[in-house]
Formats: structure tokens, C-alpha cells, sequence
């Protein structure tokens, strides 16, 4: 079976018993040799994936348009991030600093008390890793999205496991970049795509998958989580499963620009038809303001469609579950919000009914839906957002005269990335980016899924003690071949 039918075999029946067994079996084959690989020939594999998904854009877009209803505009931009972040990954391998190298000599006198042995630490591929899928980008956090493209850049094997709304796309990605990977010369094995919830299932649970990632539902990734966790070998499961992403208005910014803020919060909210994990789903606003009636008559977008009916009655029925809530009125509506498509919603509560029921008010909404919070007391603000779980974002729109000091302080504990006057949706792939939270925004608050830090989920540090330098890997040899940045004797070369 040739490398490229192997790893599309299923894609429509789901892949079988036998199948999923060729798949793993050759992904612990792969990892060994994919490891050994110097970071700038796995830099290369990647900006030949990134060249091969660039060169077949044509074709896949519009099976991404056919199969996720999104614009052809939108999903262009995003199979340019998509190869960005590949390219971008390859940077990093060249660069070296993410293997953390480094060298501890031996030194007799360590006023520790004893002897230091001499000690050479980096960071090493922790194995095969299977990915999940998301819907709601098809190429960006799919098949070669940032998930794939940060195990493979760390070393590993991965075996992806598409999602079912867009079938035909994984396909036809993933027959892209088998035979990108094979023509750069990867071990066979290196990438695979599986479909079907019992094969995911199965593959996390085989002791030669060494770590998974995730995005999508809480109640999905949780169940996930929980398998890599029960497992008699426990793995990393780094899930990005929910969020609300509340935005916080002071009554200072809401005087000066309150009807700019409401304006961009409508264009936030509603985009890509309110298919972002960070989508802002809870806005406050002093209730002194005109913010909320600046709101009431705020100009909505159109319906727009929903990526897939899995999606579009998963949504209908959860803002169906918040309009029946007493403690929630209508505050603007388009026609037919429960039509395919939807017309967006906003809904409006008070802080006092909020702090009653922060639960249910706080529900993520995963389309065109948000609730704004009018309250009378600015200094309540950070017990307000005491209430909320993890997220991923938290933003706050104020003035340089604001003391919101107390505000800062419990969001930088409840999210991943705080804002200051700016809008959480969109998500840039850079060297400082965090997307990540506490639970239940990411089963893993230490980690992030986008960025170049997303590549320290897929390795583990090794430490080399008392070696000859010919059995050590190359970034920690004496004489440096790979001149990589380190850190000797508690200093940084260079």
C-alpha cells in the first residue's frame, strides 16, 4: 500500500481495526528515525509541506467552500496562515533555542555542598502524537493545522484524526501532504489520517501514542481527556474544549467612546458568523451609560450560515435554553434567530442576576449570540469576574486613568491572554502568542495551541550525565555543531 492511499484509506467508512494497527505501527516506526532528524532538515520537511498546500490551493478551497459553507475570502486567508505557521515552525527548528539546551560542567566546589556532576539538558521528541481535528477552521487548526504542524516541527509522528464536517477536504489535504513529506524524504509514517470517533478513541488509548491535542467541545474534549488520563501509561492531552471571553467596560471608556465600543463589539461578536472559540460572549456596561441603548438600536448583521447542521442545531438549542431564562431579555434580534441561517442575537441582564445565576448566564453560545451585562458599580467588577471558569480571553476597554488594577489581577488568573482596548477575536500566530487558558478553556493552562511556544507540548527534557561527547545529541557537544543558543554554567553563550 502506497504511503498516500494509506493515510486516506476510510476517509468516507471510517477507518478500520486493520487500518488504524498500519497506522500506528508505522508511526513508532517513524519516530526514532523522524527524531534523529537535525532541526534543519525537519525545517525543511515543513516549508515543503507549507510549498505543496500553497500549490494546491485552487483545488482546496473550494472543497472547503462546498463542505464549510465559509466564504472563499476567509478560508484563502486562512490556508495562508495555515502554511505561514508551517514556514514559521521551520524558523524556529533553524533558530535551535526551543530545545532549551543547556550545560552544566562538573564543579567540585558547588557551594551546594557536594560536588556537581556534569549535566547537559535539552528537549527531545516525546513520540507519536494523535491530533484532533476542528470545524470551525478548516485548514488552520485541521489536517496541517497549527496542531500538526508544531508535533511534526517538535519531532513526532502524527496521526490526525479529521473532523466529519469536512470529509472530502481532509482528504484531499492530507494526500497533499503525505506526498510532500515523502518527496522531501520523511519517514514513512510520519503523517496519517484516520477518521471516525472509535478509530480517535482507539488511537489515544494505544500505549504508542505519547501525547493528544484537541479542539472543540467541552463535553468532546473532556471525554478525551479522560481516556489519555485512565490510561495505564497516562499522557499530555492538551484540549482546547470552551470559552466566553468577557469584555469589560469602564464607566470612563464607555463615556468617552461608548458608541465606538458597541459598534466594534457588534462586528466582534458576529464574526465569521460567531464561529471563534474567541468570540466575546459577555459584554458590561455601566447601566449609567447609553451603551445599552446604543446596542438596542445597533445596526446587526445578516444571517449568515452556520459551518454544518451539527453546529446550527447545537446553537439554535442553546440560545433557545437562554432566552427561556427569566433572568435574560431580548435586547436586539434579527429576523428568524433560529432559522438556518441564524439572525444574531443580543441579550441583556443584570449584574445582580448574573452574580445570582453566573452559571447558566455565562453558557457558551457557538454562533451569533452574546449577552450584555448592565452594572451600577464599577468597583464590583473584579467579584463579577470571580465568577467566570477559565478562558481563553479576558478584555477590558478602559482609559489611562482607570483603576482597574484589582480587574487586571483576577483576569490574568482566569485567562490566557487579557486585553486592553482591543478585541480578542482574531488570533495572530507569533512568537509571544498565548491561546490557551484554565479549565475547562484548555485542559492544559500551562500550554498554548497557537504560536511558536505550541511546540513545547510535544517535548520532554532529557538530561545527559557523566557522557563521552560522541554518545551525547549534537546541541549539547562540547564544541556546539549545531550552534544552537545555550545555556553553560548558569550563562548564555553568545
Amino acid at each position: 500500500m502506497t504511503a498516500i492511499t494509506q493515510s486516506t484509506t476510510g476517509a468516507a467508512a471510517g477507518t478500520t481495526d486493520a487500518e488504524l494497527e498500519q497506522h500506528l505501527a508505522a508511526a513508532h516506526a517513524a519516530a526514532a528515525p523522524l527524531a534523529t532528524l537535525r532541526p534543519a532538515e525537519r525545517a525543511a520537511l515543513l516549508d515543503a509541506v507549507a510549498d505543496a498546500l500553497d500549490a494546491a490551493a485552487d483545488e482546496l478551497v473550494p472543497l472547503a467552500r462546498q463542505e464549510t459553507r465559509l466564504a472563499e475570502a476567509r478560508l484563502h486567508g486562512e490556508q495562508k496562515r495555515t502554511t505561514f505557521q508551517l514556514r514559521l515552525f521551520g524558523e524556529v527548528l533553524r533558530d535551535g533555542g526551543y530545545l532549551d539546551a543547556r550545560i552544566d560542567h562538573a564543579d567540585p566546589d558547588w557551594p551546594m555542598g557536594a560536588p556537581r556532576p556534569e549535566l547537559r539538558r535539552l528537549k527531545v521528541p516525546v513520540g507519536p502524537v494523535v491530533v484532533f481535528a476542528a470545524s470551525n477552521f478548516p485548514f488552520a487548526f485541521s489536517v496541517a493545522g497549527g496542531d500538526t504542524a508544531s508535533a511534526l516541527a517538535a519531532g513526532n509522528p502524527v496521526i490526525l484524526k479529521a473532523h466529519s464536517g469536512h470529509p472530502e477536504l481532509s482528504k484531499a489535504t492530507a494526500a497533499v501532504v503525505v506526498s510532500a513529506l515523502a518527496a522531501a524524504g520523511a519517514p514513512e509514517g510520519t503523517f496519517a489520517l484516520i477518521t471516525g470517533t472509535a478509530a480517535g478513541a482507539a488511537a489515544l488509548k494505544d500505549p504508542r501514542i505519547k501525547a493528544g491535542a484537541f479542539t472543540g467541545s467541552i463535553p468532546g474534549g473532556r471525554a478525551l481527556f479522560d481516556i489519555a488520563s485512565s490510561r495505564p501509561e497516562p499522557i499530555p492531552f492538551f484540549g482546547e474544549l470552551g470559552s466566553n471571553n468577557p469584555v469589560f467596560v469602564t464607566e470612563a471608556a464607555a463615556a468617552e467612546r461608548g458608541a465606538e465600543i458597541a459598534e466594534a463589539f457588534v462586528a466582534s461578536f458576529t464574526m465569521g458568523a460567531g464561529q471563534f472559540c474567541t468570540k466575546p460572549g459577555t459584554l458590561f456596561v455601566p447601566a449609567s451609560s447609553a451603551m445599552v441603548e446604543a446596542l438596542r438600536g445597533a445596526a446587526l448583521p445578516g444571517a449568515a450560515p452556520l459551518l454544518n447542521s451539527r453546529i446550527q442545531s447545537g446553537y439554535a438549542e442553546v440560545l433557545q435554553e437562554l432566552q427561556a431564562n427569566p433572568r435574560l431579555e431580548v435586547l436586539a434580534q434579527g429576523e428568524e434567530p433560529l432559522a438556518d441561517p441564524p439572525a444574531p442575537t443580543l441579550l441583556l441582564t443584570s449584574a445582580a442576576d448574573m452574580l445570582a445565576e453566573p452559571h447558566a448566564l455565562q453558557a457558551e453560545c457557538f454562533g451569533p449570540t452574546a449577552v450584555v451585562v448592565a452594572y451600577d458599580d464599577e468597583s464590583r467588577l473584579p467579584e463579577i469576574a470571580e465568577t467566570f471558569e477559565g478562558q481563553l480571553t479576558a478584555t477590558i476597554h478602559g482609559t489611562d486613568t482607570c483603576q482597574v488594577a484589582g480587574l487586571v489581577e483576577v483576569l490574568a488568573r482566569k485567562a490566557g491572554r487579557v486585553l486592553w482596548n482591543q478585541w480578542p477575536t482574531g488570533v495572530s500566530v507569533t512568537y509571544a502568542q498565548q491561546h490557551g487558558g484554565p479549565y475547562p478553556a484548555t485542559t492544559a493552562a500551562g500550554s498554548t495551541s497557537v504560536g511558536t511556544a505550541a511546540i513545547e507540548r510535544f517535548l520532554r527534557p532529557v538530561a545527559y550525565q557523566g557522557f563521552p561527547q560522541h554518545l551525547l545529541p549534537e546541541a549539547v557537544r562540547e564544541d556546539n555543531p549545531l550552534a544552537v543558543p545555550r545555556q553553560v554554567d548558569g550563562r548564555r553563550e553568545g
